[in-house]
C-alpha cells in the first residue's frame, strides 16, 4: 500500500486489488492526518498481538472497527461494499507504513500547536499518548 496527499492536502491510498480497499480508505479517512489516533490504532494492534484485550474499542463516525487476535475487521458504516478483514501480519504492514507515512510528514507551519510545539508533531503526539493513557506506548524502542 502506498500513500501520499492530493492536492487538497488530504492522504489517499494506492493498493494493489480492491480487497485492500476497506484498510486504505479507513487509514486515510478515519485516521487521516491524525498521528495521536494512528497511535492509538498501533497500541490497540499491539494488545491483540500480544493477548490482550485491546485498550478499548475502536470509536468512529464512519467505521466499525473490530480487533480480534485472527484479524481486524474493518466495515464502513455508510457504504456496504466497503469492508474487509485482515490478518493481523498484513493489518500490522500496513498500519505501520501509514504510522511512517504520517510520521515523515512535514509538520504544518500554519498549525499551533499547545502541547510541546517544540517537537515534531509525531513526537508530541506520542507524549500525549503516553500521557493521556498513563503508560508507555507499546511500540516505544521499536517505531519510534
Amino acid at each position: 500500500m502506498r500513500f501520499a496527499y492530493d492536492q487538497f492536502g488530504l492522504p489517499v491510498f494506492q493498493a494493489d486489488g480492491k480487497r485492500f480497499d476497506a484498510l486504505g480508505s479507513w487509514l486515510t479517512t478515519d485516521i487521516s492526518t491524525h498521528a495521536l489516533v494512528a497511535l492509538d490504532a498501533l497500541a490497540m494492534l499491539a494488545d491483540v498481538a500480544q493477548g490482550r484485550p485491546p485498550f478499548e474499542e475502536w470509536s468512529s463516525e464512519n467505521y466499525e472497527v473490530t480487533f480480534e487476535p485472527e484479524g481486524v475487521s474493518i466495515s464502513n458504516q455508510w457504504v456496504d461494499s466497503e469492508h474487509g478483514r485482515y490478518p493481523l501480519p498484513e493489518f500490522r504492514e500496513a498500519l505501520e507504513q501509514y504510522w511512517a507515512f504520517l510520521r515523515n510528514s512535514p509538520d504544518n507551519p500554519n498549525v499551533v500547536r499547545d502541547f510541546h510545539p517544540d517537537l515534531p508533531h509525531w513526537e508530541a503526539a506520542l507524549l500525549r499518548w503516553e500521557e493521556k493513557w498513563g503508560r508507555p506506548h507499546p511500540d516505544r524502542g521499536r517505531l519510534f
